[in-house]
């Protein structure tokens, strides 16, 4: 009886899991996906990548984090998109990491809002939050990854044992 209730619960948190990482992801697409401009000017302002790559990735970014949100959100290939969305909260942990190490003063631009900070200033308790919360996203992909089948997705449990 202790093994169905410990699925049951896994079952659970994975589709919290999936809904919380989902509904960060469209959010925050959704919102740069409305002002492609910012969005661009936002992965500009790392200063990591060249400007016509950093366009491009501007641009691309958006729709790339909708598209893993609706897949976590519905719970279809979830394993998949779990380790493309951790993926990405690595890459965003660096980008901030970086800005912040360089005394960029910038916001992450993470929800539509990014550029150089309205006073000029490094806000290193901004930063910190920004990577804290992109790590706990990571262990919710990681958690994902692991126990992709929960409640109410359409991903058909495998036959192996998890």
């Amino acid at each position: 009886m202790k093994n169905l209730f410990t699925a049951e619960i896994r079952g659970w948190l994975t589709l919290i899991g999936r809904l919380l990482l989902g509904g960060v992801l469209f959010a925050a697409g959704y919102l740069k996906a409305k002002n492609p401009a910012q969005a661009t000017a936002s992965v500009r302002v790392y200063k990591l990548l060249p400007v016509s790559v950093a366009n491009i990735f501007g641009y691309v970014l958006p729709w790339l984090e909708i598209g893993l949100a609706l897949l976590l959100i519905v719970g279809i290939w979830v394993r998949l998109s779990a380790t493309l969305s951790g993926a990405l909260m690595l890459l965003f942990v660096f980008a901030v990491g970086q800005a912040w190490a360089r005394k960029l003063a910038i916001n992450c631009g993470c929800f539509g809002n990014g550029g150089v900070t309205a006073d000029g200033k490094v806000h290193g308790g901004v930063y910190l939050t920004e990577i804290l919360r992109d790590i706990g996203l990571t262990i919710v992909a990681g958690y994902l990854y692991r126990f992709p089948h929960g409640k109410f997705g359409l991903d058909k449990e495998s036959s192996e044992s998890e």
